[in-house]
């Protein structure tokens, strides 16, 4: 018997895991060059990066990015490791529980005459109710593994979106910078001249203080798009993860083409059938459902049987088998299936207020956008019209025939109107980095090729 319980144990031994340590590296891991990444575009979550070829050399354009981002966002690592957590724990879930063996010996003592043997209890014996749970356990650990792999993707458009994001704001405001470089050097041309008027007294100084209070306040501007580019480009490296030592050579800018608002709503409507957040919410309530109905099974009593082998201290054998089972009295797991209930309830409104949030997201930003192509076209249109006078009154103003004063309102004019469509440009690169993000790939765009 001691020899059998050995074998058993041996056995059961055999086929334990071993344990290899992993010490942690107390040095930062950060990337500290683009050209070492290795980027498989076979694993992107959209088909337009996933089509898009990775080529540093020249520089990096939005999508590149993009696809740098989701290869090597530190968020995303983690994410993943989470997956590989709950496929971990589906994996554990289709495995059936071991049986139980017990081995309890007696050793009399001061026994009678011929009542001095060792007497025990040995059984086996199986949990009947982890049978009848197995496939619902299972079922439930799946659908909780399609949750959170949709998380990852959904996660992973996140990601795509925010880098997307500092791609712009980044372009937008270098090119933000060059446009108030260029009115900074013009007012300081004529403050220069004017300071020259005043030491000859052709000038008030009433008149010459308006023009440094005008300087300075174009300094104020470039300080705070100077300090605002650095903190993006900062937050840029961190989301790709990479060293904040690395410059970033960022070269291009998407096209504003109107939006083909049809398309876009064709799209919203199947919208619950294809998002990996409205995904992973469905499979989030299809593994609720499934732990609602384990509590309901739960309620009836659960059977543990087994055989029994046992001698006692005069040498007689005994064997034969034990059920044991509770007693749906007091508990019956009522508790436990108002709690399962509950949150059933919750994750069904869950899931309907955000696909109601995605309807009314995108409505909202189409909506902006349309307002923001006409504001737009009438900017380009003044912007035209002063490019023009610029360009008649330049040659004038260099023979001699027009004062620097009528000039400079002139290019003052020109420039904060070239600002005034940068911003309103960036605001709407912004909204379809967003729409993106809500609707996943390219946005649906008039005289776009599909």
């Amino acid at each position: 018997m001691k020899s059998m319980a050995f074998f058993v144990l041996l056995g059961a031994l055999a086929g334990c895991a071993s344990y290899h340590s992993d010490p942690l590296d107390l040095k930062p891991s950060l990337k500290t060059a683009v050209r070492r990444l290795d980027i498989d575009t076979s694993k992107m979550p959209l088909p337009g990066l996933a089509a898009h070829k990775f080529d540093p050399s020249d520089g990096l354009d939005m999508t590149e990015v993009a696809m740098l981002a989701v290869v090597n966002n530190p968020d995303l690592k983690l994410a993943r490791d989470d997956l590989g957590i709950a496929r971990a724990q589906a994996f554990a879930a289709g495995l059936l529980p071991d049986p139980q063996i017990g081995y309890s010996p007696q050793f009399p003592q001061n026994a009678a005459p011929g009542e001095n043997v060792t007497a025990f209890d040995l059984g086996l014996s199986y949990d009947i109710s982890a049978l009848v749970m197995h496939s619902s356990n299972v079922a439930a650990a799946k659908a909780e593994n399609r949750k959170t792999d949709l998380a990852l993707l959904w996660q992973e458009w996140q990601v795509v979106g925010r880098a997307r994001l500092l791609f712009v704001r980044n372009r937008e405001e270098q090119k933000l910078l060059e446009i108030l470089q260029e009115s900074r050097d013009l007012a300081m041309q004529r403050y220069e001249k004017e300071k020259a008027a005043l030491r000859d007294g052709n000038l008030t100084l009433a008149a010459a203080t308006l023009d440094a209070s005008a300087l300075q306040e174009i300094d104020r501007r470039i300080n705070e798009v100077e300090r605002s580019l650095d903190r993006n480009r900062h937050a840029l490296n961190a989301l790709l993860g990479l060293s904040p030592e690395v410059e970033l050579h960022l070269v291009g800018k998407p096209d504003l083409l109107a939006l083909d608002r049809e398309s876009i709503s064709g799209r919203l409507d199947r919208v619950a059938a294809w998002r990996p957040d409205l995904l992973a919410l469905r499979a989030g309530y299809e593994a609720q459902d499934v732990r609602m109905r384990q509590a309901i099974l739960a309620q009836f009593p659960a059977i543990n049987v087994g055989i029994v082998r046992a001698r006692d201290n005069t040498g007689i054998n005994y064997q034969g088998y034990s059920i044991s089972l509770n007693l749906p009295i007091f508990n019956r797991n009522r508790g436990n299936i108002a709690i399962e209930e509950a949150t059933r309830k919750r994750m069904h409104d869950e899931f309907q207020v955000r696909l109601n949030s995605a309807y009314g997201e995108v409505a909202q930003l189409v909506s902006d956008q349309a307002l923001l192509e006409k504001q737009l076209g009438q900017v380009r249109l003044a912007l035209a019209r002063l490019e023009n006078l610029e360009a008649r009154a330049d040659p004038v103003f260099r023979a001699g025939n027009m004062d620097l004063s009528a000039y400079s309102s002139l290019r003052n004019a020109l420039l904060s109107k070239k600002i005034e469509a940068n911003t309103i440009e960036q605001i709407m690169l912004e909204q379809r980095v967003a729409l993106q993000t809500l609707l996943g790939g390219d946005l649906p765009e008039k005289g776009k090729n599909p």
